[in-house]
Formats: C-alpha cells, structure tokens, sequence
C-alpha cells in the first residue's frame, strides 16, 4: 500500500472558510489529479477513506467541504444541509471548481485533465460541474439524486461518463436513470451507466443501504475508469 500523506487546503472562494481535504501520495513523482465531492452527511470517515484510497491508487485526491467543517449524522440535519447546497448551486460549484483549479496548479499533478467524482448530492454536483468546468478527462457520479438535465445542460459535458446507480434506490427511479442515458446517448456523448441491485449509497457502510457486492464490483470500476481516462 502506498504510502498517503493528507492536509487542508484554503480555497480562495466565496470568502473565508472554504477550504479542501487533501490525500496524496508521499512521494515526488506526477500523479493525475480528482476531486471528490461529499455525501449529504459532510466529510465524514467514509468520505476521507474514499479519499485516502484514490490516493494510495496513484491519484492526488481533493475533497471540498461544502459543509464548511460541519459533519452531520441524522437525515433530518443532512436534508437541511443538502437544501442550503440546493438553494445556492452556484456558491457549491465554486467551491468544487476552486478546488478542482488548486488540484490543477499543483506541480505533482499531470496531466492537467482532472477526473471528477461524487456521492449522493455529490454525485449531482458532479454533474452540475462538468457542465460548467473544461478541464475534466473524467466524470465519475454515484447515485446523483435529483439529476435533471436540459439539453443545453448535457450539451456541455465534455468528459467521458461513467455513472452508478441503485436499482433499489427510492430517490432516483429507474425511469430517470433511462432517461439521462437516452440524452446523453442522443447528444453524442460517452456516456456509460452501470445500475446495481442495491438501494442508494451502496458504497457506504456506514450510513445509506450499504451493498458489499456492488460496492465490490462499482469502486474498482470507478478507480480503472479514472486511471484509463487521466493519463
């Protein structure tokens, strides 16, 4: 196993208080740059692991706390947080994208096309970037509730796509899941969806419907996707 070195990284966005979780490899060698977007719970011990272990695969792994260092851990807390992120999308995607700019300037970062990953509200923010952000080589959203593009909005997504969902997940019926497959597939775009037998947040043990086999098979494929994109 790698060995990861992580900090906290001010980003100079909307004021004060924003800043970065960042894990990376303890060397001096180049790695391809991702950032991760949180779950509606803020960046919890689960959040950072997915970090730490981007990193020991080879990535420098970038997290904004959009909740700006709250952690919540009932779901009626979470709603609220994920209506203060959904009533100012654009003050989030500032965040993500001054993040996403930090990664970039890094020297250790090569090449200068990011990969992009959320869970969750991040997995819609994962989206809701790639329409605005050029500099993407990879697009990776799990279980992006509340996902509904215009064509204008799909239009400018650049990246590949590699998307998961949950069969079994209540918040995004299947419908929508064919639904964004069919724009995007209409607009020309690579796009890829993988749909698992499990309910929403199947990569999280610890909050959500946890799912061992699909997280199993779902996060070496995310990993394989954003080493085959970002070199």
């Amino acid at each position: 196993m790698a060995v990861v070195r992580t900090s906290n990284v001010d980003l100079k966005v909307n004021g004060d208080g924003a800043y970065a979780y960042v894990a990376q490899p303890d060397d001096n060698a180049k790695h391809p740059g991702v950032v991760l977007i949180q779950e509606w719970w803020g960046i919890e011990p689960h959040i950072r692991d997915l970090a730490q272990k981007l990193a020991a695969e080879g990535f420098v792994v970038a997290v904004p706390d959009l909740f700006h260092g709250k952690i919540v851990t009932e779901p009626d807390e979470a709603q609220k947080m994920v209506m203060m992120i959904a009533g100012n999308i654009d003050k989030a995607a500032r965040e993500i994208i001054g993040a996403l700019e930090t990664v970039k300037a890094m020297p250790n970062v090569e090449p200068k096309k990011l990969g992009l990953i959320g869970f969750c509200v991040g997995g819609l923010m994962t989206f809701v970037v790639a329409s605005r952000y050029p500099d993407l080589g990879a697009v990776v959203p799990f279980y992006p509730g509340g996902y509904d593009p215009k064509p204008e909005d799909v239009a400018k997504v650049n990246a590949p796509v590699l998307a998961f969902y949950g069969r079994r997940d209540e918040s995004i019926p299947m419908e929508q899941v064919d639904k964004i497959e069919k724009m995007y597939k209409a607009a020309g775009k690579d796009y890829t969806a993988k749909v698992y037998d499990a309910g929403h947040a199947f990569i999280n043990p610890d909050h959500g419907m946890g799912n061992e086999q699909a997280a199993a098979e779902a996060w070496p494929l995310a990993v394989n996707f954003l080493k085959e994109k970002l070199k």
